[in-house]
């Protein structure tokens, strides 16, 4: 009985813990979309003239390896965007990698 009760609060535990750290996760990504190059992301993809991310997201027509290699590269008139991720503060106070900061971004952009 006690080893099905430890059990038990070991999996709630870390089910609470890994919701903590999504939702830790979503507001370093939304940090990056409202931040980044110093005015944010959405100043070039809020307008209806560019991509238009939340919804290329949602209906499944932008992959996640797609939006990782066009932050790291850069793709017709969008520049390389990582330098500007990772300067971002939360990015830098959480420690992320590159690709812990690009998760989260995706993360925020598909909630």
């Amino acid at each position: 009985m006690k080893k099905i009760l430890l059990a038990v609060s070991t999996v709630a535990l870390l089910s609470l813990s890994a919701q903590a750290s999504a939702s830790s996760d979503i507001k370093v990504g939304k940090k990056i979309y409202d931040r980044a190059f110093g005015r944010g992301c959405g100043a070039c993809h809020d307008i209806s003239s560019n991509p238009q991310l939340i919804a290329l997201i949602k209906s499944g027509d932008l992959t996640k390896g797609s939006f990782a290699t066009t932050l790291k590269e850069g793709k017709n008139g969008m520049p390389k965007a990582m330098d500007a991720i990772m300067a971002v503060g939360p990015v830098k106070k959480a420690g992320y990698s590159e690709d812990e900061a690009i998760d989260a971004v995706w993360n925020f952009l598909a909630q």
